[in-house]
């Protein structure tokens, strides 16, 4: 549930799926490289949560941002830096799971240095 305070919206990684591959939504993994080369969501962008703020511009807009890390805080971190650097807040979304719920469920993932 969501906090009234939070300028994002938490989804479950099923949920994320839901709006995986739609025109206008980017998955963005927040993560260390050695994580994202671990496994990571295709498709994605990789922009570790210390980055996000100076690299605000490179986000994609006018359509939805999902935010993932590991377990949901670093990538609610994000989504905060996000809305302070003045995204919709409509269009944020903090994929509460994380990355390791989306491998296990057999979501596409990545290997490696690619996206």
């Amino acid at each position: 549930m969501s906090e009234q305070s939070e300028p994002f919206k938490r989804i479950s990684v099923d949920e994320a799926y839901k709006l995986y591959g739609e025109a206008n939504s980017t998955v963005v993994d927040v993560r260390q490289l050695d994580e994202w080369n671990a496994g990571h969501v295709s498709g994605a962008i990789h922009i570790p949560v210390e980055d996000v703020i100076s690299r605000v511009d490179s986000l994609p807009s006018g359509g939805d941002l999902l935010f993932i890390c590991a377990q949901g805080v670093r990538s609610a971190l994000a989504c905060e830096m996000a809305a302070a650097m003045g995204r919709e807040s409509s269009a944020l979304f903090n994929i509460e799971e994380g990355t390791g719920a989306w491998i296990d469920r057999g979501y596409p993932t990545t290997y490696g240095n690619d996206s």
